[in-house]
C-alpha cells in the first residue's frame, strides 16, 4: 500500500502545546499562494505515483481553509480515489457547508482535535472551541455519512484530576467515535508551554499520575470495546487508521507541503519549513535509508503496535534472531517491560508506559 500525507499549515490561533509546522493565516491571497505551489507539488509526484490508498490531510487546521480554499485543495486531489480519506478537523473552523464539500470529494474519515471536555483545560491549551461546537460538528459529519470519525483526546494535562479525565472519557464514550487517538500531554521545544515551564509558570504533572492516567485509558476503552493497537490508538469495528499503519509497517507514503516529509523507494524526504523556500521549491532533502536503518524503524514501530513483533518474521526477513542483532532487549525481559506471548515480542502494560527506554535500542 502507498499513503498521501498533505499538510494545510494554517491555523487561526496557534495551541500552547503545538510544534508542528503551522502559521497563523494571513489572509485569502497568502492561502491561495500556498495552495497553488501546493497543487504543483501533488502533480509532480502523481506523475510518478498515480495511486494512492490513503490520503490524509493533516496541519495545521485544514479546516480553517474556507469553501473556495477547501474546494481548490480537494479539487487538486480528485485524481486520487483512496480506500481511506481523512481529513483533519477543528470544531471551531467547521460548518456544514464544509462538510458537504468534503463528502462530495470522497472523504470518508475525519479526525477532530477534541482534546478534552473541560473548558478551563481547553483555554488553558488555547483551544478555541466548546463542547458544544465538537457536538454539532460530530452531528453534521455522520448526518453526511462520514460516520468514520477519530477524536484526539489529550491527558495529564496541567492541574487535571483522575475525576476530570473520566467525565473526558465518559462524555468521548457516549458519542459513539469508532476510533480515539489518546496522548500525555508533551512539552516540546520552543512551544509556548515550554517558555511557560522555564520560566516555573507551568505545572508538570508528576510520572505516578501520568502513568495512573495511561492506565485508566487503557481500562476504560478496552472496556468500552475499542481495541488497543498501538501505544496511544484504540480502534472500534476494525477502524484502525489504514494511513497510519501504513508509518508503523513501514510501507509507502509521499509527504506534500510545508514541512512535511515522506518515505518511498526507500527514501527519506524532508520539504522546507520556511514558506519563503517552499514556494520556489518544496523539497530540502532526500536521504537514502541504509538496510541497517530501514530494519531498525521496522522494528521499533512494529514494537509501537500491541501485536509486537513477529520472531519468526525478524528470523526470515533478516536472517537472525532478534536477540542476537539486538542483545540488550534481554535486559528490558527482565525487568518487566518486554515479554514474549505467541512468539511474539511485545510491550508488557509497564513497558507500553517506558516505551521509549526500549526504543532507544533501535536508534
Amino acid at each position: 500500500m502507498r499513503g498521501l500525507y498533505v499538510h494545510i499549515p494554517f491555523c487561526d490561533a496557534i495551541c500552547h502545546y503545538c510544534d508542528f509546522v503551522k502559521h497563523v493565516s494571513k489572509g485569502h491571497a497568502h492561502n491561495m499562494k500556498y495552495l497553488e505551489a501546493l497543487k504543483n507539488e501533488i502533480q509532480s509526484y502523481y506523475a510518478k505515483y498515480p495511486h494512492v490508498d490513503t490520503i490524509y490531510i493533516g496541519g495545521g487546521t485544514p479546516s480553517a481553509l474556507n469553501h473556495e480554499e477547501l474546494t481548490f485543495l480537494l479539487e487538486a486531489l480528485s485524481m486520487y480515489h483512496p480506500i481511506e480519506y481523512t481529513i483533519e478537523v477543528n470544531p471551531e473552523s467547521y460548518d456544514h457547508e464544509k462538510g458537504i464539500i468534503m463528502k462530495a470529494y470522497g472523504i470518508n474519515r475525519a479526525s477532530l482535535g477534541v482534546q478534552t471536555f473541560n473548558q478551563t483545560h481547553l483555554e488553558r491549551l488555547n483551544r478555541k472551541h466548546t463542547n458544544q461546537m465538537v457536538f454539532d460538528a460530530i452531528a453534521s459529519l455522520k448526518s453526511l455519512g462520514i460516520t468514520n470519525l477519530n477524536v484526539d483526546l489529550i491527558y495529564a494535562l496541567e492541574h487535571q484530576t483522575v475525576e476530570e479525565l473520566h467525565h473526558d472519557i465518559d462524555t468521548l464514550i457516549s458519542l459513539d467515535i469508532p476510533h480515539v487517538s489518546a496522548y500525555s500531554l508533551i512539552i516540546e521545544e520552543k512551544t509556548f508551554f515550554s517558555h511557560q515551564l522555564k520560566r516555573n509558570k507551568f505545572v508538570k504533572t508528576d510520572e505516578d499520575t501520568e502513568a495512573t492516567m495511561y492506565d485508566i485509558v487503557i481500562d476504560r476503552f478496552k472496556d468500552a470495546g475499542y481495541d488497543h493497537y498501538e501505544i496511544s490508538n484504540f480502534a472500534k469495528h476494525g477502524k484502525t487508521s489504514l494511513h497510519n499503519t501504513l508509518y508503523w509497517t513501514l510501507q509507502d507514503y509521499i509527504g506534500v507541503g510545508l514541512g512535511a516529509h515522506g518515505f518511498i523507494d526507500k527514501k527519506r524526504t524532508y520539504n522546507h519549513k520556511a514558506m519563503s523556500k517552499y514556494i520556489i521549491d518544496p523539497l530540502k532533502e532526500v536521504i537514502e535509508q541504509d538496510e541497517e536503518t530501514l530494519r531498525n524503524d521496522h522494528l521499533l514501530f512494529k514494537l509501537r503496535m500491541t501485536q509486537g513483533i513477529d520472531l519468526n518474521m525478524v528470523k526470515s526477513k533478516y536472517k537472525d534472531d532478534i536477540f542476537n542483532l539486538y542483545p540488550s532487549l534481554l535486559r528490558f525481559i527482565d525487568d518487566g517491560l518486554l515479554m514474549i506471548e505467541d512468539n511474539h515480542l511485545k510491550l508488557t502494560r509497564r513497558g507500553l508506559q517506558l516505551g521509549n527506554l526500549v526504543f532507544m535500542v533501535f536508534i
